[in-house]
């Protein structure tokens, strides 16, 4: 038997926080709790649990306060959806069916970086 869970968490609240965001946050840090217990108990059946967690992501909802804030991360733009897309592609391939249990950031280094200023 062989299979893949794949959450879609966020970098708030298992990586960083925002300030108002505490029930966001709470949240999105219990669905990587699930996922790795799910990686826990399922893992000597071949079914292999990740989460993503993407950053700031370029959509038609994102707000102007977004976007500013995406532009300030390392790679200086927010993430497209086909970005997320490709991870959670890949996590559901053959290729990566010895990684389960990972919180895996998708957020253009924002999580790793101390300075916003250039």
């Amino acid at each position: 038997m062989w299979g893949r869970i794949i959450s879609i968490s966020s970098v708030t609240g298992p990586l960083m926080s925002m300030r108002g965001e505490s029930a966001y946050a709470t949240a999105k840090a219990a669905l990587v709790g699930l996922t790795r217990s799910l990686a826990v108990d399922y893992a000597a059946q071949g079914i292999t649990a990740n989460a993503i967690a993407p950053g700031w992501i370029h959509t038609g909802s994102q707000t102007e306060h977004e976007a500013r804030e995406g532009n300030l991360v390392p790679i200086l733009r927010s993430a497209t959806p086909m970005e997320v897309a490709a991870v959670a592609a890949f996590l559901a391939t053959p290729g990566a069916s010895y990684i389960t249990g990972q919180c895996i950031a998708v957020d253009g280094g924002n999580s790793v970086a101390e300075e916003r200023s250039q």
